[in-house]
């Protein structure tokens, strides 16, 4: 019934991939099954036959799914079923459509469909290396239009060593994570963070990566070849005439090389030109001519690409007038927003990110509930494009791809730099609002959030600039430019755009999606290197607005304290039903959370000022404290007998003043002095061994009268 055909891969360190097809899914136009060890997933491709009425652009979409089952875990949530697609399943959809996007051809237009299952996970084998191969082998396999194949890896250094998906459990200790998408011949897309890493470590683990992806790739060819599979489908489109293509370039390229070379930093002013020329090369046209508007705009768009493109190969001159080098200028403005707990405002040309800082408690540090990853993150990054930041009239349709992969980029380029655990009681969320973009706004957003995490009090361990690069090359010659501080026009035109971010001892994180063929390592090192230089000088702006985290915290900011207590102990503050410590809440207005942690109470007090952080902390220190023989305690007197009275030294922890200790006389009653109720000092005299119970004296703490003259005794009898 079923025609499988498989394909081993060797990673040459005891470990293997198996592709497999011809079992699952076989209704797809391509369907593979990759396993290794525990860990399956199953890729499915389908394309559309045809295109839709005036697609001129690539409907890819590509869906990442991990399956509660595949590690016998129940989804939570009400339903208990999948739903919305989590943060990380969005973002290695991302990671797998740069790597496949660039390599279906110009005029395929059919909306494709990529979708990749995790259904069976072993929880040491980090799914996320392998999506992208797995996808590529489908396509592969598939009859449909693609130049691939693609394959991608993790590559890692641990102890100075280049390990190529690592496991789970040796990821904890890298201080270089990288994802790598190649073709057997280039480098296509690369996604990572370090730990202040040289551009020369970055670039060696790049070489490494490639390495490997070649034998995967090469692997995909020939399964493909063993299949039958290497002939595509026919298609058609894209209408094409080269009368009118030719026509175009002759009459608008001199104008558009004009546009170009206006040298405005306007953005707007710039589109408002190319598209005066576009009015007017269609004004030459009736409506007899059936002109092809669609076409004529198509054909215009790469007249002005190649007219910008050249106006930098052959003036060294950009769109707004800068040195390939030349960084926009920057405005940098700490505590805008006066009621956060710190904010900043960072203005590079006509990108603008307005960013704050928010401080909480160990209850609003975020959940995470992943097939794989459970556990909380103290640290959140959150990224907002609104549609008035372009200029766009259009709503907002809550949060896009986009935003949760550049939030997340701009995430990796800060995490390592926060303050240790032990030095950091606060959950920290820094929220960036985008309120004007043109060039790189998660750059933006890095750099804003290191001035609001500065200004917030939070002790950073260096400060964090990022940059966005481009580059421009010559498809005809070895002329190349290395732009710095890209505009968004020269995103679109160009032929690579990688960010780096990075503090002055190192890169800490990266984005890199290359769109050419043939890029060499030595044209790499040497953006690395202008993108070095960039950062170093939007790192000296920043720093002359400030240059190092406020010594305290904003005055309205929440204060939290910090304390241990003996494991047996957390009962007690607890209370049965936590009626202990929701009194102690109520009575002081702080916010009490208490832990286990490694055999030993971990207590955080939380509050909106000293004097309730004060009141709690004295409050709970009371409750845990051991009595000490001869400490003295303010006591409350609980309970009056015949004999003495009960006084509670420390919460739920009473004594006995016996009647013989309240006072130096001789006194027939404890009513004499004491009344429930009463405060009174006492000192611990004795804990009885056996009982542990708490022997208490007063008359210890008062002044001992003198001692009557020996002839001025007077008996009983006598008086």
């Amino acid at each position: 019934m079923f025609n499988i055909k498989e394909k081993i891969i060797d990673l040459g360190d005891g470990r293997t991939i198996t592709l497999e097809t011809g079992r699952l899914a076989r209704q797809a136009d391509g369907s593979v099954l990759l396993k290794t060890g525990k860990t399956m997933l199953l890729a499915t491709v389908v394309a559309a036959k045809e295109a839709k009425e005036e697609a001129d652009f690539m409907p890819l979409s590509v869906e990442y799914k991990e399956k509660y089952a595949s590690s016998g875990r129940f989804p939570g949530g009400f339903l208990k079923r999948e739903s919305r697609p989590s943060d990380y399943e969005i973002l290695i959809s991302r990671l797998v459509d740069r790597a496949l996007r660039p390599l279906f051809p110009d005029d395929f237009h059919a909306e494709t469909f990529v979708t990749i299952n995790l259904i069976s996970a072993d929880i040491e084998i980090i799914p996320d290396a392998l999506a992208g191969l797995a996808a590529s082998a489908a396509l592969m396999v598939s009859d449909i239009p693609f130049r691939g194949p693609i394959s991608e890896v993790r590559i890692a250094r641990i102890n100075n060593k280049f390990i190529i998906n690592p496991t789970a459990t040796q990821l904890k200790e890298t201080d270089i994570d990288l994802m790598v998408g190649a073709t057997y011949d280039n480098i296509i897309m690369v996604e990572g963070e370090m730990k202040e890493v040289t551009e020369a470590d970055m670039v060696e683990a790049l070489r490494i990566a490639h390495e490997t992806i070649k034998v995967q790739c090469k692997a995909q060819m020939e399964f493909a070849e063993e299949i039958g599979s290497t002939v595509k489908r026919e298609y058609c489109h894209e209408e094409n005439n080269e009368e009118l293509r030719k026509k175009v370039w002759d009459e608008t390229y001199d104008k558009c090389y004009q546009v170009a070379r206006n040298l405005t930093a306007d953005k707007h002013k710039r589109e408002e030109a190319f598209e005066a020329v576009i009015t007017e090369f269609l004004d030459q046209f009736t409506e007899e001519d059936e002109i092809n508007e669609m076409m004529v705009r198509r054909y215009c768009h790469e007249v002005h690409k190649e007219a910008a493109r050249r106006l930098v190969l052959d003036e060294n001159v950009r769109l707004d007038g800068r040195r390939p080098d030349e960084i926009r200028p920057i405005v940098c403005e700490i505590d805008p927003l006066p009621a956060t707990h710190g904010s900043a405002l960072f203005t590079r040309g006509e990108t603008q990110s307005l960013t704050t800082v928010t401080l909480g408690t160990k209850l609003d540090e975020k959940i995470i509930d992943d097939v794989l990853t459970q556990g909380t993150e103290k640290f959140t990054l959150h990224y907002n494009f609104p549609p008035f930041s372009t200029g766009d009239a259009r709503p907002v349709r809550g949060i896009s791809r986009r935003e949760v992969g550049h939030g997340n980029l701009a995430h990796r380029a800060l995490k390592n730099l926060m303050p240790p655990e032990e030095d950091n009681p606060y959950a920290i969320r820094i929220v960036s609002d985008i309120l004007e973009s043109n060039g790189s706004s998660s750059m933006a957003t890095v750099c804003a959030g290191t001035l609001a995490l500065m200004d917030a009090g939070i002790k950073i361990r260096k400060p964090v600039s990022g940059i966005a690069m481009g580059l421009i090359t010559d498809k005809n010659s070895d002329k190349y430019a290395i732009l710095s501080d890209i505009l968004g026009d020269e995103d679109q035109l160009g032929d690579m755009d990688f960010k780096v971010t990075g503090t002055r001892d190192g890169i800490t994180a990266t984005q890199m999606d290359i769109k050419i063929e043939g890029l060499s390592f030595d044209i790499l090192k040497k953006a690395l290197e202008q993108a070095r230089e960039g950062r170093m000088h939007i790192l000296n702006v920043m720093q002359q607005t400030i240059t190092e985290p406020r010594p305290e915290l904003k005055p309205h900011a929440p204060r939290i304290e910090m304390l241990t207590i003996p494991k047996d102990m957390i009962g007690a503050l607890i209370g049965p039903g936590g009626k202990v410590i929701q009194e102690i809440q109520r009575e002081t207005g702080a916010t009490i959370i208490v832990e286990e942690i490694n055999g030993y109470g971990d207590v955080n007090i939380f509050g909106e000022n000293a004097e309730i952080i004060s009141a709690a902390l004295e409050w709970v220190k009371r409750i845990v404290a051991v009595p000490e023989v001869g400490q003295v305690y303010k006591g409350k007197v609980k309970t009056i007998v015949q004999f003495g009275a009960f006084v509670e030294i420390l919460p739920n922890k009473d004594g006995l003043l016996h009647i013989s200790e309240i006072d130096w006389r001789k006194i027939k009653t404890v009513g004499e002095v004491l009344k429930e109720g009463d405060e009174v000092e006492v000192k611990l005299i004795d804990i009885d061994p056996r009982t542990g119970k708490l022997k208490l004296s007063r008359k210890v703490l008062l002044p001992r009268p003198p001692r009557p003259e020996p002839g001025n005794i007077k008996h009983e009898d006598q008086i």
